[in-house]
């Protein structure tokens, strides 16, 4: 088995002026290549989570902090979060808290100045990533001119032309219509796929996480409390309606038609599984 490329070890974190700490023991390896997703209720700590993976906790935020987290073997605590970021990208919820440059070009540059990247592949590096995330030819637009799901794969942009290894995805499409949602998780499934980028992802759109995700973490209290493939995880009906996380919709058909005296081997938890499981095969005519 390949060493974790983020390893978090006994972690808690306590934000200033707070009574109940918002990560609690927290351990968990990510491997490289995962597509890893995160689910939980509001303040089950998955946003605290994903802040720990590149150093804005603890270097950013006030508070108290326990156990380390490792990037690529390096210990964030000792680490700055400009380094971090060529490890590990941040995309957040609301593409327009991280825009901030007249235009698409300048905004992909913002990151690659700061860090020393030489002009020439500055260029490069933007055009390529602009053709990864379906922006060609929006160089010179204004972010603001976006619409949402183009400013979210603008977002990505900028934090893959840092080069990182991981991206993480914090709520990527909360504020985005459909079309935008399908824009971004089509990005990253394809950079998880083709380019084996690791994906962390907190999002609450269940049936998108049962079909692309290697693994789902449920969080709730500070705590993981769930932690498997998605079907081991979103087949638990029960256990996250303990936690306020939903499964998906086949899911909770089957679930109710096992509570009506039909039950499956195991539940589905995408539209293919519950086709192959739960589709009436025709009885095989008797020999003549």
């Amino acid at each position: 088995m390949p060493e974790p490329i983020i390893s978090i070890q006994d972690l808690s974190y306590q934000y200033a002026l707070t009574e109940v700490p918002a990560l609690d023991h927290v351990s968990l390896d990510i491997l490289p290549g995962e597509y890893v997703a995160v689910m939980g209720a509001c303040g089950a700590g998955k946003t605290s989570l994903s802040l720990s993976m590149n150093g804005i906790i603890p270097h950013m935020m006030a508070g108290g902090i326990e156990g380390r987290v490792l990037v690529a073997g390096h210990d964030t605590a000792q680490s700055q979060v400009r380094e971090l970021a060529r490890t590990v990208g941040m995309v957040f919820d609301n593409p327009e808290f991280q825009l901030s440059q007249v235009t698409v070009r300048e905004e992909i540059a913002l990151g690659l100045e700061n860090t020393g990247v030489p002009r020439d592949e500055m260029l490069r590096r933007i055009a390529e990533v602009l053709g990864i995330v379906g922006l060609s030819g929006f160089e010179e637009r204004s972010p603001m001119n976006l619409s949402g799901g183009q400013q979210q794969r603008l977002a990505i942009a900028a934090a893959l032309a840092m080069y990182p290894q991981v991206l993480v995805l914090d709520e990527p499409t909360s504020n985005l219509d459909p079309i935008g949602k399908e824009e971004v998780f089509a990005v990253a499934a394809r950079l998880n796929r083709e380019r084996g980028m690791t994906i962390v992802i907190v999002e609450h759109e269940v049936e998108v996480l049962a079909a692309y995700a290697d693994r789902i973490i449920v969080m709730s209290g500070g705590r993981v409390v769930l932690n498997g493939s998605p079907r081991a995880v979103l087949s638990q009906v029960d256990e996250l309606a303990r936690y306020h996380a939903r499964p998906p919709q086949v899911t909770e058909l089957a679930h109710a038609l096992a509570q009506r005296g039909r039950p499956v081997a195991e539940y589905p938890v995408t539209l293919e599984q519950a086709l192959a499981d739960l589709t009436p095969r025709p009885n095989p005519q008797p020999l003549p």
